[in-house]
């Protein structure tokens, strides 16, 4: 790539939109600089402004917050189930029929792939159909998931957001891919991402001849959230090594689940609902520390872990409790379920070159951590 000419604004971007689109199942993918710059854009692309409200999860980065307040809009939570950690259906349906009566429905509802566990997103899309809210899917941790058969980002949302951070199932450095079925969609996304600026001779205002093949337009306010070259290339190598990656990461989760049985642990979930089937991409492994007699606390067990070398986390702290959204209205014990997950989480090494005998040393430290 460093010696195709093009570092940015090439073919390599097109080529691994194609490459992901298909992939997934989609008609179209905007490569975009990063999750947060995509969710932004797809929220303003989906029509979120001032006077309007976007709902999302507690349990998630605060970009699937913050991108509906970039746009000028509210923001409020629907509680996670407490077995899958996602966005709860029941919760979201008993929000919505009370927000009917006030007034005050969402224009977007962005609910988030968590672990890369699918939400379960059929009676969401008979929700926002319902009540006439866009769906938007934070899949960032989701690459490669699916969702009754069909690939996350492919059927029910409007629009849905993958990230290529770093540590995600497949990674540009940084950047993002936003996928939609919807062709006028695609093109607000298009423009948007770079200065809000047209070469097409139909989107232009222009009433005449074209002055030359250097003209452009700026049709609306847009912003520099390009994916490079440089970026797009990595990506699409990665791309095609999507499969094992993902293999991997399945055959060490079932490997954790046997291992793991029977200790003081709630361990991740393997389906949306009782009645919808998925596939993780497994992007997390997240255990929750129970509480009982002879067991220490998550505190104690996160740093007992660190202190033998295992590169433990915690995903995530519930948006709504960080002082930022305490000082727009938000208090602790709205979200029960979201704190109480928390309360216990911890996320263990997950990674697709992770060998056995490091998931074994993982496991055997993991239970003298537990030891009160």
């Amino acid at each position: 790539m460093l010696t195709s000419g093009w570092l940015t604004q090439g073919p390599a971007g097109p080529r691994f939109e194609k490459a992901f689109a298909q992939r997934h199942g989609v008609a179209h993918a905007v490569g975009v600089s990063n999750a947060t710059s995509g969710l932004h854009i797809a929220c303003l692309a989906l029509g979120a402004g001032p006077g309007q409200v976007v709902w999302t999860s507690p349990n998630s980065f605060v970009a699937s917050a913050n991108c509906a307040l970039y746009c000028g809009a509210g923001v409020d939570f629907v509680d996670i189930d407490p077995v899958t950690r996602n966005m709860s259906v029941p919760a979201l349906a008993a929000k919505l029929e009370q927000a009917e009566r006030d007034g005050q429905l969402p224009v977007i509802v962005i609910p988030v792939h968590f672990a890369g566990l699918p939400c379960d997103l059929a009676p969401m899309r008979a929700l926002a159909d319902r009540y006439g809210f866009k769906l938007l899917e934070d899949a960032s941790h989701a690459v490669g998931a699916s969702y009754d058969g069909q690939p996350i980002g492919s059927r029910y949302a409007d629009a849905s957001v993958f990230s290529f951070h770093p540590v995600k199932i497949i990674t540009t450095g940084e950047g993002c891919m936003v996928t939609t079925q919807d062709a006028a969609l695609a093109r607000r996304l298009q423009l948007l991402r770079s200065h809000g600026i047209t070469r097409t001779p139909g989107e232009m205002t222009l009433d005449g001849p074209m002055p030359g093949p250097w003209y452009y337009e700026q049709t609306t306010l847009g912003f520099n959230h390009r994916l490079t070259d440089i970026q797009s290339a990595l990506g699409y190598s990665q791309l095609q090594r999507l499969d094992s990656f993902q293999a991997a990461r399945e055959r060490l989760a079932d490997r954790y689940d046997r291992l793991l049985a029977g200790l003081p642990l709630k361990l991740p979930a393997r389906a949306p609902s009782a009645s919808a089937t998925a596939r993780s991409s497994w992007h997390l492994y997240v255990i929750e520390v129970l509480s009982g007699d002879g067991v220490a606390d998550r505190a104690t067990v996160f740093q007992r872990l660190w202190d033998a070398n295992i590169a433990v986390n915690v995903h995530y702290i519930p948006i709504h409790t960080q002082p930022y959204y305490r000082a727009r209205g938000f208090r602790p014990g709205q979200f029960p379920a979201a704190e109480a997950y928390y309360a216990g989480a911890i996320s263990i090494p997950l990674f697709p070159t992770l060998t056995d005998e490091q998931q074994d040393c993982v496991v055997a430290e993991l239970k003298k951590a537990l030891q009160a």
